[in-house]
């Protein structure tokens, strides 16, 4: 398969904008046009590690083969390596009982289904469905208060969760901390499914909205039009990409060894080691993990 799934885990605030709001917000991040949940832009992704390249690739050509050439000579091949938009897959939400939990929706497990589906998983758990009246399930019993689970300003009951809740508790935490016995356990038991109108609510209530100024250096009073808003994802959110490997002559006659396996232990590489997305990079915004993942 040419496709891997590449995870995004945010470990600061994340702030993919679009540079201009009409609502109350000065800074908001960018949403999805249809659900209006939170994505970062393939762009971001694509621009952040082709900047990584310049710094860790001793071979200009291997960068452009993979990338794609500047801008003045965009028009002599594509880059090998095609990055599409990331999904919201978790949303951490502030919890009552065990500090938080890590929130998604029926709508959002279908979508990630289908992306898995794609690149070959063979494992993937079935459906997650979650009525009206039900309004939650959880993966265990560490989020519970009686048979209620408390998020922000909302009190939603949980029922008896169904198996396969469980199942892509564990497939999730597999995929993502496959390497950290700590945090795939955590997962385990901060899973939570809610009904889709719910995590609608949570996506617009439940990121983090800071307000900043900026000070006149001699009066020390804020300065004219320097108090503003801005909106990030939370410390934990977790989204997901499909990246395409496309190996085409231009890119080969630049990057001799180049094929799908030479352009993803490459991609590997560069996603090693943790890595700045979207803006405000110098108030320690958008510090994150980058996971791929394969059919196997």
């Amino acid at each position: 398969m040419n496709t891997r799934i590449l995870f995004t885990h945010a470990l600061s605030p994340l702030h993919a904008g679009t540079g201009q709001s009409v609502g109350a917000v000065d800074l908001a991040i960018a949403r999805d046009k249809a659900t209006n949940h939170p994505y970062l832009p393939g762009s971001s992704l694509k621009g952040s590690l082709r900047a990584r390249a310049y710094e860790q690739m001793t071979d200009r050509a291997q960068t452009l083969a993979l990338f794609g050439p500047e801008t003045e000579q965009a028009d002599s091949h594509a880059g090998v390596l095609a990055f599409g938009d990331a999904n919201l897959l978790l949303l951490p939400v502030r919890s009552l009982r065990g500090t938080f939990a890590w929130v998604t929706s029926p709508l959002l497990l279908a979508r990630f289904k289908r992306d898995l589906l794609e690149i070959g998983r063979n494992d993937v758990p079935g459906m997650v469905s979650v009525s009206k009246e039900t309004r939650c399930h959880v993966s265990s019993a560490a989020l519970k208060v009686q048979d209620k689970v408390i998020f922000e300003d909302l009190d939603l009951t949980v029922e008896q969760s169904p198996p396969v809740v469980g199942a892509w508790a564990t497939l999730i935490g597999d995929l993502l901390f496959a390497e950290d016995d700590f945090w795939r356990a955590s997962l385990r038991e901060r899973f939570c499914v809610v009904h889709d109108d719910v995590m609608s609510f949570l996506c617009e209530h439940a990121t983090q909205v800071v307000t900043r100024v900026a000070l006149d250096l001699d009066s020390k009073t804020v300065r004219q039009g320097g108090l503003w808003q801005e909106e990030s994802l939370p410390v934990e959110t977790v989204l997901y990409s499909l990246v395409l490997v496309s190996p085409n002559e231009g890119a080969r006659q630049r990057w001799a060894k180049l094929n799908v396996d030479t352009a993803l232990s490459a991609l590997a590489d560069l996603c090693a080691t943790p890595i700045q997305l979207g803006g405000k990079a110098t108030v320690g915004r958008g510090r994150c993990r980058l996971v791929m993942r394969g059919a196997q």
